[in-house]
């Protein structure tokens, strides 16, 4: 029978319907215990998985201490690292106490190096301590409706009060993207600074097309964290995995299904013209104390000492009426400089408050803590970084030894940090402290005795840390 026509228009059809020009989009599927891919242009959540669910975020905390850091302080403040702060175990930019860097320099060392000792300095010099900083974290996780998180340290140490979902670190990645300065450092991928050439964990950098940051994590309890973000032909995505052991390939997936997805520009909204308000009256002189007992005054050098500095403390309470928004600075005086060893609560100086450049009272100035004598060999073990202590995890899971000799990850740790002990280093230093002992330090130090002295911890106050 010939056919007509009309029968072969039905004939296409009946063959289109059988075999379809293009094959549909394939279902996206992620190795994360949770994960979302948000986009940042539309607002719209483009997949996720289990993204309200609360867990450890690792390092990903430090993309809200760098919006804090930014808010708080300036690039170009000059910052100088305590022995708290240089002592913070985990991944490390290697930082000194008494060093001196910028804020900007601690921030680069913070978001390439994912450095645990430039979070605490940050958090130091920002709020004081890292207690009143990371209350500062979480009233910025409030304003940006992250309202399944909490945060306790500014590195993100493992702890049972600090936590965040998939979906609040897509919020937290947006404010970050909107942040100019965040973005230049986050998209950085090697920089030198403070005499250091740090390069960014984030291996989609460069190698995937539009990325630009944003960070990385990882801790044994956390598992890998990753949250990146990704521009192209002006749409903004951000992808976010938690405890995700494939986390560069699931990246890349989530942007090739996202950037093949259909989208539409939001049209701008029309600016609106509102008059200007009236600016607030500054409040009047307030009372204030410039400083309470046990305050912490400053650090000063010490020779010859276990480690190189020593904190101030104020002797005494100075309650003075300061104006509002004055500058007001502390000048630490010493008697002599510090010799080791040096004795908690010893009067060393005093602390003369300046406020606009006058002085305005002075106070005693104690040592917040004792200073031992130098040990005759000092060991020093530089920490791992995270990608070395996710390296070590992978070789203890496999069953033939590591060629090095070390058998599991947590002997990888103790030989790293103990030196093969069940204890950490720092908590054996004693036994190998030869050349100062406590009993015959007293006996040296004729001019003050331990019982008889005025000042000492429990008398302070108990909010010095």
């Amino acid at each position: 029978m010939i056919k007509t026509p009309v029968s072969r228009i039905l004939t296409l059809i009946l063959l289109v319907s059988f075999f379809p020009l293009s094959a549909p989009a394939r279902a996206l599927e992620t190795s994360a215990s949770a994960a979302i891919l948000y986009d940042a242009t539309t607002g719209q959540t483009l997949y996720e998985k289990n993204p309200d669910q609360q867990m450890l975020i690792a390092s990903t905390t430090k993309i809200m201490t760098a919006l804090v850091a930014l808010r708080d302080g300036k690039l170009t403040d000059t910052v100088t690292v305590s022995r708290n702060a240089a002592g913070t175990e985990g991944s490390s930019m290697y930082l000194k106490a008494g060093e001196t860097l910028t804020l900007e320099a601690l921030l680069y060392g913070l978001m390439l190096s994912s450095g645990n000792d430039a979070a605490v300095a940050i958090a130091e010099y920002v709020a004081g301590s890292v207690p009143a900083f990371a209350g500062r974290m979480n009233e910025m996780a409030r304003s940006l409706e992250m309202w399944n998180s909490s945060f306790a340290n500014p590195h993100g140490l493992n702890h049972p009060e600090h936590y965040s979902t998939a979906r609040d670190m897509a919020k937290l990645a947006n404010a970050a993207m909107e942040n100019e300065t965040l973005r230049r450092i986050t998209s950085t991928r090697t920089v030198t600074l403070a005499g250091r050439s740090m390069k960014n964990h984030n291996k989609l950098l460069g190698s995937l097309e539009g990325c630009i940051g944003l960070k990385t994590g990882y801790t044994k309890a956390a598992g890998r964290t990753l949250v990146t973000c990704c521009e192209r032909s002006g749409r903004r995505l951000i992808a976010v995995t938690l405890k995700d052991g494939d986390d560069w390939n699931d990246h890349r997936k989530m942007y090739e299904y996202g950037f093949s997805t259909p989208w539409e520009p939001v049209p701008e909204e029309p600016e609106l013209s509102w008059p200007t308000p009236k600016a607030p009256e500054l409040p009047p002189v307030t009372p204030r104390n410039l400083t309470v007992m046990g305050n912490f005054l400053g650090e000063v050098p010490v020779t010859g000492g276990r480690w190189g500095t020593v904190p101030l403390i104020a002797g005494t309470t100075l309650g003075v009426q300061v104006p509002y928004g004055a500058e007001v600075d502390i000048r630490l005086e010493l008697d002599r400089p510090l010799v080791a060893p040096v004795t908690l609560g010893t009067k060393v100086g005093v602390a003369v408050f300046l406020v606009n450049g006058a002085e305005w009272g002075r106070v005693d100035a104690l040592c917040g803590e004792e200073v031992p004598v130098a040990l005759d060999a000092a060991d020093t073990v530089a920490p791992l970084s995270e990608e070395q202590l996710y390296g070590l995890e992978q070789m203890s899971a496999t069953p033939e030894p590591l060629s090095s000799g070390w058998q599991s990850y947590e002997q990888a740790w103790d030989r790293s940090y103990g030196r093969g002990q069940s204890a950490p280093y720092w908590e054996q230093a004693s036994a190998r402290e030869t050349s100062y002992n406590r009993e015959q330090a007293s006996a040296r130090e004729t001019s003050y005795n331990w019982e008889q002295a005025s000042y000492n911890w429990e008398q302070l106050p108990a909010s010095f840390g």
